[in-house]
């Protein structure tokens, strides 16, 4: 099957995610205007990027009364940025600044001020409403508010309107299936390494809401109600009673999960049957080290894909290498390292860095994604420089994507094995120093990990 056939057979699963194109903005055009992301080529990617970006922070600018005064202040305005070097003077939000919401009914009135735009007529009761009711509030109205935490559960929340939130799932899925051409096909039986997206507003689970339309049918290894106050307890050093309930239950969970996941694997194999595996690569580190301490391996071939995503840990201190990952999966699952790729994305953003088959490296989604990477001092460096990620996001419409993260890279002007035009970051990301760890992955491992000594 040629790649035109390919990615039109995806696109026609996701229809509803695609907004008419009579009605597309310069940001929409970046988003959903080529067949490939990684492969458009650079002078057109800046270009197309350009234009988005500065139709973004234009709208950001004169809709968004925080960010107007943000950059009111740096003495930066819309009429400043004319070319691909202006982008560097945009000014960025520090994610931790997405941390810092205050409790009660001004954790709505902090929702609404981060906003670009008008808020829908959301019904709040209560006088002292939780964090949760407040969230959940917002959704009812027909907002996406979804939540991500780091080290002390100290929460991030982002509110995405249905079209920012749409844009996010297409991009993410889109980069996938592009990747992975030719091996995705809608047939595939997936497996989300996550909690089930329609149980809870995690932003690790409920971005995989997308899988539902892409794939013959999902599984879900946390199939409960996953709320902040669950993550609290999990994620920060609790000894309550309730603490100690709930990781008792983790772990219960725990050994369900590697168990189950054990059976679909072994009815999959039997059947002949495509399968993906979706998610944080801890659950399925457990598995394969279950697998292999039971004597057992598969040999599926070309019928599996493995996606991860959100991090690399599998106790406090002890990451898993990535190349030792994929060989693990080649000598029990029989799926080779082509079947098996890593995401990084930020729940502040929409655009997702997805690896090639070839080398593992992550690739810049070009046409809307502006990266940088930043020195001490926060100002850009080159490539091949160490320092702090950040980016200009032109698929964010709910509030700026221009974003300062706490993850340390490296960013080369091209990938060095599989000659895709445009910038990629070298795999094994780290948090920067003084900052906690990613929330996404973090999480997951945390709720379903107490017997492990996690």
């Amino acid at each position: 099957m040629g790649y035109a056939e390919y990615i039109k057979g995806f696109n026609s699963l996701v229809q509803k995610y695609i907004p008419v194109e009579s009605t597309w903005t310069p940001a929409d055009k970046a988003v959903y205007g080529n067949s490939d992301p990684y492969r458009v080529p650079q002078a057109e990617a800046d270009s197309i990027r350009l234009d988005a970006i500065r139709y973004q922070f234009r709208r950001h600018y004169e809709q968004n009364r925080t960010y107007h005064q943000f950059c009111k202040d740096a003495g930066i305005t819309p009429a400043d940025i004319n070319v691909l070097a202006d982008l560097d003077r945009i000014p960025l939000i520090p994610s931790e600044f997405f941390k810092e919401s205050p409790p009660g009914r001004e954790f709505a009135s902090w929702l609404a001020n981060i906003y670009t735009g008008e808020i829908p007529a959301v019904k709040i009761t209560g006088r002292e409403p939780s964090r949760d009711e407040v969230v959940n509030a917002f959704n009812k109205a027909g907002m996406v508010v979804t939540y991500s935490s780091g080290t002390g559960g100290r929460h991030t929340f982002t509110p995405r309107d249905q079209r920012s939130f749409n844009t996010c799932e297409y991009a993410m899925a889109k980069g996938v299936v592009s990747m992975f051409y030719p091996i995705w096909n809608p047939q595939i039986r997936s497996y989300l390494l996550l909690p089930n997206p329609f149980k809870t507003s995690l932003y690790a689970g409920k971005l995989a809401t997308v899988f539902y339309d892409i794939t013959e049918e999902v599984d879900c290894a946390i199939d409960r109600e996953i709320d902040t106050e669950l993550i609290r307890h999990t994620m920060g050093d609790d000894k309550s009673l309730k603490g100690k309930i709930v990781k008792t239950v983790a772990a219960r969970g725990e050994r369900k999960a590697v168990s189950d996941m054990i059976a679909f694997i072994e009815r999959k194999h039997k059947a002949k049957e495509q399968i993906g595996f979706v998610g944080s690569p801890y659950l399925l580190h457990s598995v394969i080290s279950k697998l292999k301490e039971e004597g057992k391996s598969f040999d599926f071939e070309d019928r599996g894909v493995v996606l991860t995503g959100g991090g690399w840990k599998v106790h406090e201190n002890e990451r898993i290498p990535e190349a030792t990952f994929r060989k693990e999966l080649d000598e029990i699952l029989g799926l080779g390292p082509e079947h098996v790729i890593d995401l990084y994305g930020m729940v502040e953003g929409n655009a997702w860095l997805t690896q090639c088959t070839e080398g593992h490296h992550l690739h810049v989604p070009s046409c809307y994604l502006h990266p940088m990477v930043l020195d001490d001092d926060f100002r850009p460096v080159g490539y091949g420089e160490v320092g702090r990620f950040a980016f200009l996001d032109a698929s964010m419409y709910s509030y700026p994507g221009f974003i300062i993260t706490g993850d340390k890279v490296r960013l080369l002007e091209h990938c060095p094995v599989c000659g895709r035009p445009g910038p990629v970051l070298e795999p094994g990301i780290t948090r920067a120093t003084g900052q906690g760890s990613r929330g996404c992955g973090e999480e997951v491992r945390k709720v379903i990990s107490m017997d492990m000594g996690g």
